[in-house]
């Protein structure tokens, strides 16, 4: 009966919206760094640090009020005590892994057992309970219960709580992680030259220097030498003590050396890598920007004409290292990544943002791959992919691109076009360079809602001096060049116009509402 009743709470869990949402948003708070509203929980978190941290200092000499004394032992710490258990809840689901056990069962006509999914997910919160983090946690909340006085000292474990909420010392702690294994082995052989060195002096000065009374003392010689801090409450008197200090000196400064090195070429490494993630997170702060994959000569050359344009919402990934450093000597936003890696593409806010992503890499197969990895995460992203032949683009089209580029084909069409009809052809390149009065521009029918429902010949195009070249017929429908009079304008469609910029400048002004076709 119990084992039923759990059961059906559990599936109700599961099927609650209530429920989680409020669990995301605890998780979005706690655990996710992208939420927007986090700083302002972690800012609030590093205030209540630091007031429990100065009324500890304050205690030492002056006497607390009681009022103050009851906010720093039930307030702050009920608050500490709430995100240890939050932090707790959210780590896994317990209803998840009941319902996954309890179908499963059904499924394959097996006895269900409660005990197997429930000790999955008490190993797991277990775990989390024994990570460094939360032991943290756990110790910053035990002063509020403390009728021993002593327990006020576990208050300085707040302190370390700030290494959770401060992203910075986060990132510092994160590369050293990187350099985990050089710095255990340097370790090691610190301590193997300071053991040995503590026991050669022992046996050295033990009869002749009475500042040295046990091993204890001569390891902490070792120690106060090797660091190079020399106190001076010991020093070795007789010649081989003499000897050992200036070889531990040595290997002392060697030491130093060594560590210092360690950090400062983990820091060169990770400091790219930092610079770039700080640049994504500035993407994901733009609710419209562009990722340009490749950095070629398309890429060159439309940054060139538009970078400015977009204003910084653009960046680009390129593979080769040599690239992006020419890229960022450029003046361009650009990282060294892997563009056809799916975990790259998810970086970047592909939930909220619209996003544009070109992919102009000199590699087929690596815009193929990127295509793909876009549309499998988001059908939203509008991808324009690049190609060098009809079967490749037939490729990028199957995988979901939007728009496919055949520069090659383009070039040899406008260079034949050059040959046999050279009017023609200047014509052209003049209007898509930008070079002539004449300019092609779209009106999406979605945005101008007086143009809804009209047809095209209520629409006085001469008097607005523009010409129509054509209407996409919805999203993805056919272009229809010249097309009828009678034909009506729908929400989806497109105008092609050809005009001076002034003319079609005033044409938006004039049919352009504030409020959008809905």
């Amino acid at each position: 009966m119990i084992k039923n009743w759990i059961v059906k709470f559990a599936f109700f869990l599961h099927g609650s919206l209530y429920y989680k949402k409020i669990k995301e948003t605890f998780y979005n708070f706690l655990q996710n760094s992208d939420y927007e509203y986090k700083k302002y929980f972690d800012v609030f978190m590093i205030l209540l640090i630091v007031v429990s941290i100065t009324i500890l200092v304050y205690e030492v000499k002056n006497p607390v009020p009681l009022w103050l004394d009851n906010f720093d032992i039930y307030v702050v710490t009920f608050i500490f005590l709430v995100e240890y258990i939050a932090r707790i809840w959210v780590y896994n689901n317990w209803h998840i892994q009941i319902v996954n056990a309890y179908e499963e069962s059904k499924f394959l006509n097996n006895n269900f057992s409660l005990w197997e999914p429930t000790k999955e997910v008490l190993k797991g919160k277990i775990e989390y309970m024994l990570t460094p983090s939360a032991i943290i946690d756990l110790l910053a909340i035990l002063p509020a219960y403390r009728p021993l006085r002593v327990l006020r000292i576990f208050v300085l474990f707040r302190v370390f709580k700030l290494l959770r909420y401060t992203k910075s010392i986060h990132q510092f702690l994160n590369v050293l992680a990187t350099k985990k294994f050089e710095l255990f082995t340097l370790l090691f052989l610190l301590i193997f030259i300071m053991v040995t060195a503590g026991i050669a002096i022992y046996v050295f000065e033990e009869k002749s220097n009475p500042n040295i009374n046990s091993l204890v003392d001569a390891l902490y010689w070792a120690m106060i030498t090797i660091s190079t801090v020399g106190y001076g409450d010991i020093s070795p008197v007789t010649p081989e003590g003499r000897v050992l200090s200036m070889v531990i000196i040595i290997a002392g400064i060697a030491m130093i050396s060594f560590v210092t090195s360690v950090i400062v070429s983990s820091f060169s490494e990770k400091l790219t890598e930092l610079k770039e993630n700080r640049l994504i997170e500035e993407m994901n702060k733009s609710k419209e920007f562009i990722i340009i994959c490749g950095y070629g000569q398309m890429t060159r050359m439309f940054l060139s004409s538009y970078a400015k344009e977009y204003d910084n919402r653009y960046i680009v990934i390129e593979e080769n290292k040599e690239r992006v450093e020419m890229a960022v000597k450029e003046g361009y936003r650009a990282i060294h990544d892997d563009a056809s890696r799916h975990d790259v593409i998810a970086k970047f806010n592909i939930d909220y943002a619209q996003i544009t992503l070109l992919a102009l890499t000199s590699s087929n197969i690596s815009n193929v791959y990127i295509t793909l990895n876009a549309k499998a995460l988001s059908p939203k992203i509008k991808v324009i992919s690049r190609a060098t032949n009809e079967r490749i683009a037939k490729k990028c089209r199957l995988a979901g691109a939007d728009y496919v580029i055949m520069p090659n084909i383009i070039a040899n069409r406008m260079l034949f076009t050059a040959i046999t009809q050279p009017v023609m052809y200047r014509a052209f390149y003049a209007i898509l360079t930008g070079q002539h009065l004449a300019h092609l521009d779209e009106i999406r029918i979605f945005h101008y809602q007086k143009l809804l429902n009209s047809k095209i010949e209520e629409i006085d195009f001469k008097d607005y001096k523009l010409l129509l070249i054509g209407i996409q017929a919805g999203i993805n429908g056919e272009f229809i060049f010249n097309p009828p009079k009678t034909f009506v304008l729908q929400k989806e469609d497109v105008l092609l116009l050809m005009g001076r910029k002034v003319s079609i400048e005033h044409f938006k002004k004039v049919y352009e509402e504030v409020s959008y076709v809905t």
